[in-house]
């Protein structure tokens, strides 16, 4: 490219720029819009991430935590914390019911010594420091409850409640848990304790299911990752879980990196719905500068000179609403900080995310790069010849080699940028693969749609204005493929949406299997098995019972190399899981590979593991796997796979060992009860008023726990619809703003050959609802394609048409290209056809 070419075309897109915005106007909307929304999104996760990384001490409740399952530090674990730590506080936190008279809830348990907090203060209600509140009254010790479950037991301050066997009297409300973020997902509300005030409740007995948390408060110079590693080698085969102050709320940063990646995904879908008006303002910028670029090339400017003006005007104009679209997804979540902080449950430092923005930017310049490169490619086709006409080239063509290239390459970027920036690879490909699918499938759709149009127009005789409406549908220059690509895009992101989440509020309203069992009941003792299966087993209302022996365990090592360096960040390696025990084969376990035990094998270890998960893992027969429990290592070889059924909300275990291998650890039993609803408020009295120690996990109270989870990622989900919507908006508006100049010369010349204003109405209305039905139900169809991917191969669950969200699609998209072409139709029918047909001459 010679410096003088590039400072002509440079001086030409100046004073083409001197004309004002007119014409770009959904052009920097659409792209505004689209770099806002990616902008807010990753301004609001860098925030959280900044709050979690700023408040992580306080998240943790000190600079380091040391974790145990089952058990509590042992004296020389103890003493190797002490050594290190300035101060030290520990906690145990459990399930267990609140009970009040015959009235009992689930609560989460955390049972603190006079230590806690180390970081971070108690906000009680009353005022009162924990100390006071935890120390209670003459007769019973004191705890507190957050006020849900205080409500939800008729509870108010000073009335009594008792844990297990323990009497307990309600001091105060507890209103802020300074390390509640680090607490991960609960199943009930809080309640909070002195440690030594259950001596007597019988709820920490062996083998009961708790956890043991140390929080350390380290010297100011102490080098947490060298700390880490030396806690690591020293109890490696203790099953310790180390924290630290760096990722004081891994669950929470985890989830927060992993929404906020989806969301971005769903933001870029929305800029590819503006990326369509994009190109429908820059191609009808273009038609109409075909007189000046046919008076450009006679007066001898070539093709690089033209491409190179109109590129950099569009560039000029791209990075303007880019500039735009930072403004408004930066400041946005700075000026809105204080309310959106007012709703997290975790910290949130608001500011300007530079790198943010810089993602958002990226995103824009290529998606504005890809989607103006091809009409700007056609543009320095045009010849001198067309200053006689007042149209591009209506021939279809190819750009030139170079530029198909070129788009490709910036797809490319634009995928691996999303890729690396959201940190899901696969999610990237599938959001990526589901636009340029659903592009072509678009395109196919309008080619067909205009066949059937040409095809259908001979036999609407008698019918002028069905058969001028046919007519143009099937015509090249404003057939149907302007349209249904800018509104079908649209309503497909909008449908695969709509699909995904109907079928997600089905699952969250009920959608429990056929046969679910009524609760859980964990931490049963061994000598109180006889009385629990005798309440339940002779109870009528009662269908099934089943019972197992529960321990937890890490799987440490598979094959003896390091399990998560085998089976990376698959769940069953993550943290510590249920296991079990069983001499004989259950009658309703099913193995698909290998042989179970015999009923009195007493040899080395051997474990059944879960089929699929063993195939996730790449586990077979013969392969052997390292367990700690309870701080001892079990190596036991897999002899057989078995079919596990987890959506049943029944019992399932993915590892089942020989009886000898955990029969000496210390332990107790989980049962599941299947019954009548109208006999579950009385077992579950009768139980809680005989062994007062078991904790009862309604399942429908667990269900409705995860769908307030569900429910808040579907509404997070909604939010990106309604941008993708208000694009989508955009760019009918720009297409039918596009198609304006073609309905006019059409208007003028069915005016010349006696046709009533009326009558070309009705055509450009028929066009409309035709153009809309066919976008809306091609868009319907790869809208339910993608979404019976999503919820099949990511969700794993069953899919179902949501026929509401089906109708909304094609009534939505027929009455919206009715609004927008009949709104740029006003002006076409009040033009004089002599000074229109004049420029065709």
């Amino acid at each position: 490219m010679s410096p003088s070419a590039l400072s002509l075309a440079t001086r030409f897109a100046k004073r083409e720029l001197r004309g004002g915005l007119s014409g770009f106007r959904v052009f920097l909307i659409c792209l505004a819009l689209g770099v806002a929304v990616i902008a807010g999104i990753g301004s609001l996760r860098s925030a959280i991430q900044t709050g979690l990384s700023e408040e992580g001490a306080v998240l943790l409740g000190g600079d380091a935590e040391l974790g145990f399952t089952y058990r509590r530090a042992t004296a020389e674990e103890q003493a190797w914390m002490e050594a290190r730590a300035l101060a030290r506080s520990e906690i145990i936190d459990f399930r267990s019911m609140a009970t009040v008279g015959d009235e009992r809830a689930l609560t989460q348990v955390k049972a603190v010594d006079d230590a806690y907090p180390l970081v971070g203060t108690v906000i009680l209600s009353p005022d009162l420091p924990l100390e006071a509140a935890l120390a209670g009254t003459g007769d019973f010790p004191g705890g507190v409850m957050q006020r849900v479950l205080a409500d939800r037991l008729g509870l108010s301050v000073g009335d009594e409640f008792t844990l297990g066997s323990q009497q307990f009297v309600l001091t105060a409300l507890l209103e802020n848990e300074p390390d509640a973020a680090s607490a991960g997902f609960t199943l009930g509300p809080r309640t909070l304790v002195r440690t030594e005030d259950l001596a007597q409740s019988g709820l920490l007995q062996p083998g009961t299911l708790f956890s043991s948390k140390y929080r350390l408060t380290l010297p100011p110079d102490t080098d947490l990752e060298q700390l880490k590693t030396r806690a690591e080698a020293e109890y490696d085969n203790s099953g310790m879980r180390w924290t630290d102050a760096r990722n004081g709320a891994p669950g929470i940063a985890t989830f927060v990196e992993r929404l906020a990646g989806f969301l971005v995904l769903v933001g870029l879908s929305g800029l590819a719905v503006g990326g369509i008006g994009v190109s429908a303002a820059v191609r009808a910028y273009l038609a109409g500068k075909t007189a000046t670029i046919a008076t450009l090339r006679t007066l001898g400017a070539d093709r690089r000179t033209i491409f190179l003006t109109y590129f950099l005007q569009i560039g000029a104009l791209a990075l303007l609403g880019i500039a735009i679209g930072l403004v408004i997804g930066g400041l946005a979540p700075v000026l809105l900080g204080p309310l959106i902080a007012a709703q997290l449950p975790f910290p949130a430092v608001f500011g300007i995310s530079v790198p943010a923005l810089s993602e958002a930017a990226l995103y824009g310049l290529l998606t504005a790069f890809v989607f103006a490169l091809w009409p700007l490619a056609r543009a320095e086709r045009i010849r001198a010849a067309a200053l006689f006409r007042d149209t591009l080239d209506s021939r279809s063509r190819w750009p030139a080699p170079r530029y198909i290239l070129a788009t490709v390459v910036a797809v490319a970027v634009l995928i691996g940028a999303a890729a690396l920036f959201s940190g899901a690879v696969e999610l990237t490909l599938w959001t990526a693969g589901g636009l340029i699918g659903a592009l072509a499938v678009l395109l196919l759709a309008a080619l067909v749609l205009g066949w059937i149009a040409r095809r259908s127009a001979p036999l609407a005789r008698g019918n002028p204005a069905l058969r001028w409406a046919l007519s143009a549908i099937g015509t090249s220059r404003d057939g149907a493929v302007p349209t249904v690509l800018a509104l079908g895009l649209g309503l497909t992101v909008l449908a695969a949406i709509g699909q995904v989440d109907g079928n997600m509020r089905r699952a969250i309203e009920g959608n429990l299997p056929d046969v679910a069992p009524s609760y859980f009941f964990v931490d049963i003792q061994r000598d109180q098995m006889p009385d629990f299966l005798a309440r339940v087993e002779q109870d009528p209302a009662v269908d099934r019972v089943q019972s197992a022996p529960m321990l937890r365990g890490v799987l440490t090592t598979i094959n003896g190399q390091p399990a998560t360096e085998v089976a990376g960040d698959h769940w069953v390696v993550r943290g510590d899981r249920g296991i079990t025990y069983a001499a004989k084969q259950p009658e309703t376990t099913q193995i698909v590979a290998g042989t179970w035990w015999a009923e009195d094998y007493s040899g080395p270890p051997q474990v059944s593991f879960a089929r699929e998960e063993a195939e996730e893992l790449g586990l077979d027969l013969g392969d052997t796997l390292t367990i700690n429990v309870l701080g001892r290592d079990i190596t036991a070889t897999i002899t057989s796979l078995r079919e596990v059924d987890f959506s049943t909300a029944g019992m399932g275990f993915v590892m089942v060992l020989n009886e000898n291998a955990l029969a000496g650890a210390p332990h107790s039993y989980i049962a599941t009860v299947y019954a009548e609803q109208e006999a579950e408020a009385q077992i579950l009295r009768d139980l809680a008023r005989a062994m007062p120690n078991i904790t009862a996990v309604r399942v429908r109270d667990a269900l409705d726990r995860v769908s307030e989870i569900l429910r808040q990622l579907a509404s997070a989900t909604a939010y990106g619809a309604a941008a993708t919507l208000l694009t989508g908006f955009m760019v009918l508006i720009g297409t039918a703003a596009a198609g304006e100049p073609a309905r006019r010369y059409e208007a003028a010349v069915l005016k010349t050959l006696g046709a009533s204003r009326r009558r070309i109405l009705i055509s450009f209305a028929l066009r409309s609802v035709f153009l809309g039905a066919g976008a809306g139900l091609v868009a319907l169809i790869a809208g339910m394609s993608g979404a019976w991917a999503i919820n099949t191969y990511v969700f794993e669950s069953d899919y179902q048409v949501i026929w509401g969200n089906a109708l909304a699609i094609i009534s939505g998209g027929i009455l919206t290209t009715l609004l927008a072409g009949l709104a740029f139709a006003w002006r076409p029918l009040q033009v004089r056809p002599a000074r229109i047909l004049r420029a065709r001459d």
